[in-house]
């Protein structure tokens, strides 16, 4: 579908009539704008004032506007339209990762993580961590922003995602959201029920009774106190349970009662979302080679530098430790497993949470499924064409370079 001109706004205030000094309606530079398929606004147009010069906008009479008139905030909305971002999602290994540099490269992006181990530093290769030669390709945020040691939860992301998108905003590009924790995605543009503080006493105790007693007596508890909950939360989801039960004690009321009294979304943007589904018999291989490469790779001397920071605070199996590879590396340094069934068993856990992983995605709303592989030729020009439909601007930069050789990761193992 042929898209309309994007409306451009003199910036210049010294030379108010400069054709040079434009800036479009999504706050694009004139150096994005000299790459981009727009032109300027007539001279006659009521677009075509910079709304930052006039304290009190007015309509096209020049009668200044009431703040409280739905017409009023009508004209506004479509004077500010929202910021696009695009959000990326799918399972694991299904090339995420390379997609996300290909849409960045050719739409004038920055890549935001939201993969729930990536953000702790030194977890590179169990995290899936795209490679250091790759993140110089495109800016990259929001990877390695914490010691594994640190607490870190949605709320923390959410925080620190917010500043980074509109930093990206400012600089006039595009924001690109690729990981595959869904609830850091979800915080991000729905946002998070307004609970109380974590305890970590509480959480300390909870931690205790789940070594003890075992995972499936800490979701009956959770079931006792919150039967909804229980039944969205996996039983095997340890960390999740155990927030869901600190905020039933704290708050003294089920914590599905405090998600159902809403929460604040994601202001002055418009996501775009992108989801991967490959065929599930190749993905799967995808997830074994994977595994093996992580174990090959050093998986074992990377957690062994992670459980040397012991002393301050990582305990086994709990926090990035806990998560898929990491947690049977572990048991493999302590004896337990011997390194075929910790690759065996990381395998067959992948596999399931890939699985988790398309179920928590596939209800997300307004999502557009592709079937197939991130890192795919074919794949990436259909995406980057229906993207494109879906922005402000298009791009002729982007346009020429669509039949341009396909991008990957360096190891092309990543999600």
């Amino acid at each position: 579908m042929k898209q309309s001109p994007v409306s451009i706004t003199i910036l210049d205030r010294e030379r108010p009539n400069s054709p040079l000094s434009f800036h479009n309606s999504y706050g694009c530079s004139s150096a994005f704008r000299r790459r981009s398929n727009v032109h300027p606004t007539p001279a006659n147009s009521a677009a075509n004032t910079d709304r930052r010069r006039f304290p009190a906008p007015s309509d096209y009479s020049g009668a200044p506007l009431d703040p409280c008139c739905e017409a009023t905030r009508v004209r506004k909305a479509e004077a500010n339209p929202p910021y696009p971002l695009i959000a990326l999602c799918g399972p694991t290994a299904s090339g995420k990762s390379a997609l996300g540099l290909r849409l960045a490269e050719l739409l004038n992006g920055e890549i935001i993580n939201y993969d729930s181990i990536q953000v702790y530093r030194g977890m590179d290769i169990g995290s899936g961590k795209v490679p250091k030669e790759d993140r110089r390709r495109v800016p990259h945020h929001l990877l390695d922003v914490v010691e594994p040691y640190e607490a870190f939860t949605a709320g923390d992301y959410r925080k620190l995602a917010l500043n980074e998108i509109g930093r990206i905003r400012d600089r006039g590009n595009l924001p690109i959201l690729v990981g595959g924790t869904g609830l850091y995605l979800r915080a991000l543009l729905e946002g998070l029920f307004r609970g109380p503080a974590r305890s970590e006493g509480l959480r300390v105790r909870l931690r205790e009774i789940t070594s003890r007693r075992g995972r499936t007596f800490l979701h009956r508890l959770l079931r006792r106190l919150d039967p909804a909950a229980a039944e969205r939360i996996h039983p095997n989801d340890a960390q999740k349970a155990i927030r869901a039960i600190e905020v039933c004690v704290l708050a003294r009321q089920p914590i599905s009662v405090l998600h159902g009294r809403g929460r604040e979304g994601l202001a002055d943007f418009r996501a775009i979302k992108v989801g991967l589904n490959p065929r599930r018999e190749e993905l799967y291989e995808r997830i074994d080679c994977r595994v093996e490469w992580m174990f090959s790779a050093g998986l074992l001397d990377e957690t062994c530098s992670v459980l040397a920071q012991k002393g301050t605070g990582i305990e086994r199996g709990t926090g990035p430790l806990g998560a898929l590879g990491y947690r049977q590396a572990v048991r493999v340094l302590e004896g337990e497993l011997s390194l075929g069934e910790a690759v065996s068993g990381t395998q067959t856990a992948t596999r399931r949470y890939a699985k988790r992983q398309m179920t928590w995605f596939r209800r997300e709303r307004d999502v557009i499924w592709y079937e197939g592989f991130g890192d795919d030729p074919e794949m990436q020009l259909r995406i980057v064409q229906g993207v494109s439909q879906r922005l402000p601007w298009s791009s002729k930069a982007g346009r020429a370079a669509l039949s341009g050789p396909a991008i990957s990761t360096s190891e092309g193992i990543y999600s």
